[in-house]
């Protein structure tokens, strides 16, 4: 009987002692997280790497306040919030800093761009997305395109285009992204996608270069830096890059 009930004793200290644990393991979790409640606020919002906007604009599109709770900040809503409602924002991230502050981080879309359509203009980036709907004064700022028509643009979209045209778009935005590739961006100072064939690009204030429509874009970028760097600096003239090899014609030879 003795030896029962110290076999019953033991067993009935073995589910005290677990129950224990749980409810000390319990203890010490609502106590980190009302200490996080507590402790935890929001008092510095730190915003870097944009120029579109103000960090109060930023922060604005966040909805994040001061005092807020640091943990309880979604960070994805916060990131969705921010891209939906400033267009120049390509990419965020959001962090934090214990014990106070939030860190966003901005990367802005980089303009290529300017499009008329609609009654407007449209400023658009090396991915196609709109930017901003703007007025000639403003759009003289940005590369002309033509030879495309936009379909019903709206600010914060990609740019789509009249039927027909989706492929030129996708080749230009292939041609972006490999000017973006070389730092060659800059440099561009016009498209013209009205022939079927091939590209019409302004370039550094000194060349007309024709580029196929249907290419390996970030080759064509390549060969072209190459032609150029090969060219006298008083160079000026048409480089065609639709041929089995660039083809340089200067300006002055096609006045006669």
């Amino acid at each position: 009987m003795a030896a029962r009930r110290n076999k019953r004793k033991r067993r009935n200290r073995g589910r005290f002692g677990f129950l224990y644990k749980v409810l000390s393991a319990a203890v010490i979790v609502a106590a980190i997280v009302a200490g996080c409640a507590v402790f935890f606020r929001v008092e510095n919002i730190e915003v870097s790497g944009q120029s579109a906007y103000t960090a109060e604009q930023i922060i604005g599109a966040a909805e994040v306040e001061r005092g807020d709770n640091l943990f309880a900040v979604n960070k994805f809503k916060v990131m969705r919030q921010i891209i939906s409602r400033l267009p120049y924002v390509d990419e965020l991230s959001v962090s934090r800093r214990l014990p106070n502050t939030l860190v966003i981080q901005v990367t802005e879309c980089v303009p290529a761009a300017a499009i008329q359509g609609g009654g407007a203009w449209w400023i658009i980036d090396t991915k196609g997305k709109i930017l901003e709907r703007t007025d000639e004064t403003r759009a003289a700022e940005f590369p002309p395109l033509t030879g495309l028509t936009p379909d019903s643009p709206v600010v914060g979209a990609r740019l789509a285009v009249a039927e027909g045209e989706e492929n030129k778009l996708e080749s230009l935005e292939k041609l972006f992204a490999a000017l973006a590739a070389r730092g060659m961006t800059d440099q561009a100072e016009s498209f013209d996608l009205t022939a079927i064939n091939f590209i019409k690009m302004g370039y550094g204030g000194r060349f007309t270069v024709k580029i196929p429509m249907n290419t390996d874009f970030d080759q064509a970028a390549k060969i072209l830096e190459a032609a150029i760097g090969a060219l006298e600096e008083t160079d000026r003239g048409v480089i065609d890059l639709t041929l089995d090899e660039p083809h340089f014609i200067p300006y002055a030879s096609m006045l006669g």
